[in-house]
């Protein structure tokens, strides 16, 4: 590992992957930003459970990491990474058709629903929730794929948490975008209570079209694969990965960040529909809070010389006072402000759960998706209990728990134990 890093300076990879963490963002975010206009299109029939319903739009998307990571590390084992890359974004192709499909057969067949006692469902949202999972998949697999190359490629005068924080921004620039693709060019700017399913076909059958050309390009890379961070077709490994300790509380500890991350980015628009705000200040809520996330990452890629334990602990702290301000003062402008802080805690409590861990990274990658379930876990325990606590201000205290725990493992869970 070490000759090969003074031979290889991977700038063009790396520039590669800080892209396709764009495309993961901007995705990831446009799919939870459907919760608002499908919960008004598809829902009237669920009666009092459109906030539960409404969420499993986030469910569905973030159910696929851990159930599709250790594929991920399969392929990575198989087809190297450059191979993984491109049949994950073919996969990505797929969940846009699925997508396509259920406004084309909403359109079609309008009268199509499931019925269960006085709750009914169209059809055609539960095939948008199997284009959640399937599109989930395919970010699943990418993550795979992007966070150890990020971690190990090398780039001159930087270090493996900057490189994770650049891509981070990258991500993030992509989650800042998809507000107002979602509101402004998906939907073309009506109001939430005019949305037509229509209005899904074209903008998704666009982005097929643009994955398509992107895994084409990337097709002729030169994307190299890089020694002693995976495990090669046929060899065994002696011992689990989860044998090591810091790597099984970072995979809890990215559970609760993504699951906070999510809770407040996809269902902050449903708390300030609560509370009658206009559509415009709702838009601007989700865009100031992953906006947060962006300049916390271009600031965080400067940083050199402050350990990601040191960034965990601030960050982790700062986001628990602000969400405990924002329940205190029934402010969801409060939560917004916390994408600031959740910015670089991925790329931290990455670093450290890998840290020592040789051939087992790539390994190790694929088994930190299974946290990220906690993105499809939280939302939806915390849309239940918006609707069995009669408003969402109180379910917010499912965040602080989490921060908590980031804090712990910032300063307990993530040492090394030989």
């Amino acid at each position: 590992m070490t000759q090969q890093k003074t031979q290889t300076n991977y700038v063009g990879p790396f520039l590669v992957m800080v892209f396709l963490f764009f495309i993961v963002g901007f995705l990831t975010t446009a799919n939870a930003q459907f919760q608002g206009p499908l919960k008004n299109a598809f829902l009237d029939g669920v009666g009092d459970l459109k906030n539960t319903f409404a969420t499993l739009i986030t469910f569905s998307w973030f159910l696929a990491y851990p159930i599709c990571g250790g594929i991920g590390s399969r392929w990575i084992s198989r087809f190297g990474y450059k191979g993984t890359l491109i049949r994950s974004l073919v996969v990505m192709i797929a969940g846009l058709g699925l997508f396509f499909l259920s406004s084309w057969f909403t359109v079609r067949f309008p009268e199509s629903a499931l019925h269960a006692g006085a709750i009914s469902v169209p059809v055609g949202f539960f095939i948008f929730l199997l284009g959640s999972f399937v599109a989930g998949a395919s970010a699943t697999i990418l993550q795979v794929v992007i966070n150890p190359y990020l971690t190990a490629c090398y780039v001159k005068g930087t270090q493996p948490i900057q490189r994770l924080a650049i891509g981070g921004s990258s991500n993030s620039i992509g989650t800042t975008i998809a507000p107002y693709f979602v509101t402004g060019i998906v939907f073309g700017g009506v109001a939430m209570e005019e949305v037509q399913i229509s209005q899904l076909m074209v903008p998704f059958a666009v982005l097929m079209v643009v994955i398509a050309v992107v895994a084409v390009v990337l097709g002729r890379f030169s994307l190299p694969d890089i020694e002693g961070t995976r495990v090669e077709a046929g060899e065994k490994l002696e011992k689990s990965v989860w044998s090591f300790r810091h790597l099984t509380l970072g995979v809890i500890a990215i559970f609760f960040y993504v699951g906070v991350e999510v809770c407040i980015g996809a269902n902050i628009n449903l708390y300030a529909l609560e509370q009658t705000f206009p559509g415009s200040a709702i838009t601007l809520m989700a865009t100031i809070y992953w906006g947060g996330m962006l300049i916390g990452r271009l600031v965080g890629s400067t940083l050199k010389k402050i350990p990601p334990r040191v960034q965990l602990v601030t960050t982790t702290v700062a986001a628990t006072v602000l969400v405990l301000l924002a329940v205190s003062m029934d402010n969801p402008w409060l939560l917004a402000a916390v994408g600031l802080f959740h910015s670089i805690m991925w790329g931290a409590i990455f670093t450290l759960s890998v840290t020592d861990l040789g051939k087992y990274t790539s390994v190790a990658s694929g088994v930190f998706m299974i946290g990220v379930v906690g993105g499809a876990i939280l939302p939806l325990l915390q849309g239940v209990l918006a609707d069995s606590l009669g408003g969402w201000r109180w379910s917010w205290l499912l965040v602080i728990f989490g921060e908590i725990f980031m804090l712990y493992y910032a300063l307990v869970g993530s040492r090394v134990r030989k």
